[in-house]
């Protein structure tokens, strides 16, 4: 005798068949087609992030990262484009976001090391997570090292274009106004803003391996990615 399952139960059952399914898909993947799959991924997500955030325009055109005025100058642009200082807030805004550009290439070989270390683990780990697991993974190795690295080279940049100048310009100003306070440094300000950006930029690149790894051109990522 047949025993039918209510309607009120089928989306339970139908989540549990799914995940079924995905365990087996997992488990028919080797340790090696993991390990390999997600280093491709990694290193073709993060390649196409810094390339196209390490261009001319890199940050300043792109909606998605670009580095806006701390948010108390922002409040106060109204007040300092009444004293003459619009334009100066302009070229501000535009000189931090060629800053992040520039520091941006040398996070590849932070990335490329964060790739070889890792694991059948890790690997595992990663494919079973959210859409964004491989973005994780690199902010977890490599976000710390990167504020490191980054924060020197933007200080070159500010140094070099006078940028720390007009910062401190802007911000003498405002707190003259009394509106609020400003970040301790440009710098900061920047370096943060960069590896903040960078990882975004890897995870729009994570999610459209995860979307159409067929469109990838890789046959490891195919098989890996398929399989999920």
């Amino acid at each position: 005798m047949r025993t039918l399952l209510h309607p009120r139960f089928l989306p339970a059952a139908l989540c549990l068949l799914a995940a079924n399914a995905f365990a087996l898909s997992l488990n028919d993947l080797s340790n090696t087609d993991a390990t390999s799959g997600l280093r491709a991924a990694l290193e073709k997500g993060s390649s196409a992030a810094v390339g196209k955030l390490g261009q001319e325009n890199g940050f300043l055109n792109n909606e998605k990262v670009h580095i806006p005025l701390p948010r108390i100058l922002e409040k106060a642009r109204p007040l300092l484009e009444m004293s003459g200082r619009g334009q100066q807030l302009n070229d501000l805004e535009t000189a931090m976001n060629h800053a992040a550009e520039a520091a941006v290439p040398m996070a590849k070989p932070l990335l490329m090391d964060a790739i070889k270390s890792l694991t059948v683990t890790d690997a595992k780990r990663i494919l079973s997570g959210g859409d964004t697991s491989v973005t994780d993974f690199f902010r977890e190795r490599t976000g710390a090292k990167l504020s490191v690295q980054f924060l020197p080279i933007v200080k070159r940049v500010t140094d070099r274009s006078s940028l720390s100048a007009k910062f401190n310009g802007a911000v003498g100003q405002v707190n003259k106004l009394g509106v609020g306070k400003a970040p301790a440094s440009v710098e900061d300000y920047v370096t943060e803003r960069a590896v903040d950006g960078l990882f975004v930029m890897i995870a729009e690149e994570e999610k459209e391996i995860r979307r159409d790894p067929i469109g990838t051109g890789s046959k490891i990522l195919r098989k890996v990615f398929g399989a999920l």
